[in-house]
């Protein structure tokens, strides 16, 4: 989802249920918690949505009527619903506005309504070092995204002090894929000459592990702050794409391999995040080796 986040106004609309998501007029069961998702309609907002468990009601707005870089909308939005809990996945990579004010926005409007708020941040908020990070360690991003997410970091957490940051990693499916294995398999069959860096190492996790994880947070107010969940593997991009290329069913002979030096570009290198305490409080992720297993 991009920078728009929100529901046409029906009687009432786009409100999802108990189990599923609806667009259109849905009676709500009263009593039931309500969760305010934006973001819902994107790759991990789906996975999220059939994540949650039973107890809950979800608000999934579409994308467009909503603009989360206004906060009167915002703010007017969340109030009409009141829910307990709000995650905020939306963003729109290219677009500081989105990223930073509109999380400021989210974060706002959410503590307004005393509402839980989990929002999602990435592993590249960090430049790269050999040693994974922790939570304390202070963000050094490279790349304008990752500096705009650091300074999202920064606003949510002033705004609303209780909210819980969540960075993670790549994020891969196998029931739907994500946009990278679609870009592994284009470039697996000679669709596109994508070139994949052996120096780039990161901890991809899969996406209903790490919805999971998030549907789990929404219900856990005494969890604030940073906090890393990704998968356990540190692993490069090139090899990450082969092995997704294999599961995938394309030979890998014909990805390109290259080196962020060879390429010129500044990129984050190695980022490993450190999910001990993560672990700790009971969010697992699979490795890759075990997600692909339960999906061949």
């Amino acid at each position: 989802m991009g920078a728009h986040s929100g529901h046409e106004h029906l009687a009432p609309a786009s409100r999802a249920r108990l189990g599923s998501t609806y667009c259109g007029g849905v009676r709500f069961r009263r009593g039931q918690r309500l969760l305010y998702v934006t973001g819902g309609a994107g790759f991990l907002g789906r996975h999220l949505l059939a994540a949650m468990p039973r107890g809950w009601d979800i608000i999934a707005p579409p994308s467009g009527s909503v603009d989360i870089r206004s906060a009167a909308a915002v703010v007017a939005d969340i109030r009409e619903w009141r829910p307990q809990a709000v995650v905020h996945l939306a963003y729109r990579r290219d677009d500081r506005a989105a990223i930073v004010t509109g999380s400021e926005n989210v974060a706002l409007a959410a503590a307004a309504v005393r509402a839980r708020l989990v929002h999602l941040s990435t592993d590249v908020v960090f430049a790269g070092r050999r040693r994974p990070y922790v939570e304390s360690d202070r963000t050094d991003a490279v790349i304008d995204y990752g500096r705009w997410k650091a300074e999202a970091e920064r606003q949510v957490a002033d705004a609303h002090p209780a909210a819980v940051l969540v960075r993670t990693s790549l994020i891969y499916g196998t029931d739907t894929l994500a946009r990278i294995q679609h870009d592994v398999a284009a470039a697996a069959t000679g669709q596109n000459a994508m070139v994949f860096f052996t120096d780039e190492l990161r901890c991809p996790v899969h996406a209903a592990d790490l919805a999971s994880a998030v549907a789990r947070l929404a219900a856990r107010p005494d969890v604030t702050g940073p906090l890393h969940v990704a998968g356990p593997d540190a692993i490069d991009r090139f090899s990450f794409a082969t092995r997704m290329a294999r599961w995938m069913g394309h030979e890998p002979a014909k990805l390109r391999s290259s080196t962020i030096a060879e390429s010129g570009l500044s990129r984050p290198a190695t980022v490993v995040l450190d999910t001990s305490l993560a672990t700790e409080l009971g969010y697992r992720c699979r490795s890759i080796d075990e997600a692909l297993a339960a999906n061949r």
